[in-house]
């Protein structure tokens, strides 16, 4: 029964770290398009809404898709006052009791109620209402359930690896602690 959950969370890890390095190309991509808006409006006194519509869609994609990505990293903001002066124990507790009361359900009402939100916008093909904007604005609002899907997922992981340190067996060392 272990080694299947421990497949299974270094499976979810895989996904994760994969979307993680498409987020980072994003990034890359996003500093050329800001960099492009500013040369262009201050160098040319112009610019484009498609610009400015791109650079906070590809921030939407980091934020939405990385953060799966960032918690398997832990990367997320924490305060560590008491947390980093517990055992490896301790903080499994608060992490396996923070993934069972705040962050499934949490990722669970975030996904289900963007669900119809999102059939909406596919439903009539959602575009920029301004003109020369992006046109699949639908495309962009599919990240809302996609991305919180991914961090639930790397939530349920996080959660089953801290049950077993609490348990006092470790997944990743495959072990004792």
């Amino acid at each position: 029964m272990t080694a299947f959950f421990r497949n299974l969370c270094q499976s979810i890890d895989i996904l994760n770290r994969w979307v993680g390095r498409v987020v980072a190309w994003a990034t890359a991509l996003v500093v050329v398009v800001v960099f492009t808006d500013v040369v262009m409006r201050y160098a040319f006194n112009t610019s484009f809404v498609f610009t400015q519509e791109m650079e906070w869609h590809l921030f939407a994609f980091i934020f939405l898709m990385g953060a799966g990505a960032t918690l398997l990293n832990d990367g997320h903001v924490r305060v560590d006052v008491f947390y980093s002066r517990m055992g490896p124990k301790a903080q499994a507790w608060v992490n396996l009791i923070g993934v069972l009361f705040f962050l499934i359900p949490g990722c669970a009402m975030i996904v289900i109620t963007s669900l119809k939100f999102v059939g909406n916008a596919f439903a009539v093909m959602e575009s920029s209402p301004d003109p020369g904007g992006i046109p699949f604005r639908f495309i962009v609002k599919s990240f809302i359930p996609a991305g919180i899907f991914l961090l639930l997922i790397q939530g349920i992981a996080m959660g089953i690896r801290s049950f077993f340190i609490i348990i006092g067996r470790d997944l990743d060392a495959g072990g004792d602690v």
